[in-house]
């Protein structure tokens, strides 16, 4: 018997949302460091599990909220939770070819979520303005209730900038 701190199986995490398929993030190889937020696929804070569906260009993400996660008594800290958010928002538009950084991204909670949970995020931008990329995003609990919705305004990287940061992921 499990209980609700015990990780979900496997199964849960990576079933494939109907339309999309597995994504990697930012086109890392398995050389390249882990993101902050997915790097502890057996860790006890968050597991995560990303898929891009094209034909609406969303990215969705599947997570468990473990007890590493904990905050106020028995729930997630919002700082958790944020830091979901904010890689499925830059995610989302890495998946769609665009490099980009934060430059702000705000989050409403709207209510709190129990440790042990798992949830699904998704993200899409919304508008473009040059460089500068607004993404929407949400966080559904396995109810489909929603827990936090976030918003984000984000900077494609230059050309220079690029390069820049392919020179520094380069493998030796």
């Amino acid at each position: 018997m499990t209980d609700r701190f015990s990780p979900p199986d496997d199964a849960l995490l990576e079933a494939i949302p109907d339309g999309a398929a597995p994504y990697t993030l930012y086109g890392s190889s398995a050389g390249d460091l882990p993101s902050f937020v997915a790097g502890e696929p057996r860790g006890d804070r968050i597991r995560v599990r990303y898929f891009y569906r094209a034909a609406d260009k969303t990215l969705l993400a599947r997570a468990w909220f473990g007890p590493g996660t904990k905050g106020p008594k028995g729930h997630a800290h919002g700082g958790s939770m944020f830091s979901l958010l904010d890689e499925v928002l830059g995610a989302g538009c890495w998946a769609q070819g665009v490099k980009v950084l934060a430059v702000n991204v705000n989050i409403n909670f709207r209510r709190s979520l129990p440790l042990g949970s798992l949830v699904q995020a998704e993200s899409r931008i919304t508008s473009r303005d040059g460089r500068k990329v607004s993404v929407q995003g949400q966080m559904i609990d396995s109810e489909g209730r929603l827990i936090a919705e976030a918003t984000g305004l984000f900077l494609e990287l230059s050309d220079a900038q690029k390069a820049a940061f392919q020179a520094m992921n380069r493998e030796d």
